[in-house]
């Protein structure tokens, strides 16, 4: 008599080979997850290293400044990324501390703030 006992019926037949780790198949999604964490981090010091529009500006009004005290003319290059309307305003600021005390009166009339005919 032996001990081995046939094989049951519709039993699938045993692997030769132990089956793949899955660490394998997670690899390039690791890979792809940590350039995409990098290329964050990346961007976002880009982003917070720029200067902001108002630091722009107010390179701009030092420039403009400079400028009318050297006797310049033109647009300086630190005005280069200034929208028109708001360099045209730092323009005409810029002419007006120019002017005398004087010659800074825009006003034609004068107004004490009562209701007493003060507009002349």
């Amino acid at each position: 008599m032996t001990n081995n006992l046939p094989p049951l019926p519709d039993t699938p037949p045993l692997p030769a080979r132990a089956p793949k780790p899955a660490a394998k198949r997670r690899l390039p999604l690791i890979i792809a997850a940590v350039v995409a964490v990098a290329l964050a981090i990346g961007g976002t010091v880009y982003w917070m290293t720029r200067p902001s529009y108002d630091d722009i500006v107010k390179g701009c009004q030092k420039a403009l400044a400079a400028q009318a005290k050297a006797g310049g003319k033109g647009k300086p290059g630190a005005c280069n990324d200034v929208k028109k309307d708001d360099y045209d305003t730092l323009v005409i600021a810029s002419v007006i501390d120019g002017m005398s005390k004087k010659d800074r009166d825009l006003l034609d009339y004068y107004d004490n703030g009562t209701i007493d005919g003060s507009l002349g």
